[in-house]
């Protein structure tokens, strides 16, 4: 007697899912050599249990302790962080924010606590809005885009139909239902078509960040200067001496004042 097909909730959520992991072991494919060339280990899982001998899940924890799961990261033969790597897909730009919020908040953090990180790179695949590549970009971190028009391309030339909307269960059933009919050698081709026009970039970008003859110089000093009433005002320069001349001149009674910071709005006239 045969076993009753397994009963998909959600087809869509687990089409997505199946998706994303895809492109994350794409990412980890492309990425790998490019970091053993370089002398550096590229790490995707945590360290093995201790009782199970399983994987865990690569945690890497700030100066306040919190914890964040990281996709992969590249280290140096002493284990200390260099690139930070994420790979995010997803469907709906409702959910642009958590996940582009998570990456700033987290890599911020962490870049923060690690100084020897020198880049952080986001692979975004599916449907991302300008606002959040913006805010992902003021927090300088790299972004290599696989579009959904794309995704939705790739997929149609093996018969999959991706265009479903949000409420099209039986669309997404259906995609779903094909997308399981698919060879481990189809699924490799769709990774390898859909990151095509990102790989030179990626590689070119960390070959340059993990490269020794890239020179090494200061681009930017940053000062933070926090009160008791927990105000805080930073001040960038673009050379150490500029930093130094604005920390010798500095006039507190100046500087912290009600008036330097920005409103929520300009006042209107009276």
């Amino acid at each position: 007697m045969s076993e009753s097909p397994k009963v998909i909730a959600n087809p869509g959520s687990t089409l997505g899912e199946a998706l994303g992991a895809l492109i994350e072991s794409e990412v980890n494919r492309l990425i790998r050599p490019i970091a053993e060339d370089h002398g550096c280990v590229y790490v995707t899982a945590g360290r093995p249990n201790a009782r199970t001998g399983q994987l865990t899940k690569l945690l890497l924890r700030d100066t306040a302790g919190n914890e964040f799961n990281i996709d992969a990261v590249v280290a140096n033969q002493r284990m200390q962080p260099l690139v930070l790597i994420e790979s995010k897909y997803i469907r709906y730009k409702k959910h642009n924010r958590d996940k582009g919020s998570w990456i700033c908040t987290a890599h911020y953090s962490l870049r923060r606590s690690y100084p020897t990180i020198r880049k952080s790179i986001a692979v975004l695949a599916g449907s991302w809005s300008s606002s959040s590549k913006a805010m992902l970009n003021s927090f300088d971190v790299s972004i290599f885009e696989v579009g959904f028009g794309e995704i939705v391309r790739v997929l149609a030339n093996y018969g999959i139909d991706f265009a479903w909307e949000e409420k099209e269960r039986d669309r997404a059933m259906q995609a779903w239902t094909d997308w399981t009919k698919l060879s481990d050698r189809e699924y490799s081709e769709i990774a390898q078509k859909l990151l095509a026009a990102i790989e030179p970039q990626l590689h070119q970008s960390l070959r340059a960040t993990l490269s020794p003859d890239t020179p090494r110089q200061v681009q930017t000093v940053e000062v933070t200067i926090e009160t008791n009433f927990g105000e805080t005002r930073t001040y960038r320069f673009n050379a150490l001496a500029e930093a130094i001349r604005f920390l010798e001149s500095f006039d507190a009674d100046l500087i912290l004042i009600d008036d330097s910071g920005p409103p929520l709005w300009p006042p209107t006239d009276v």
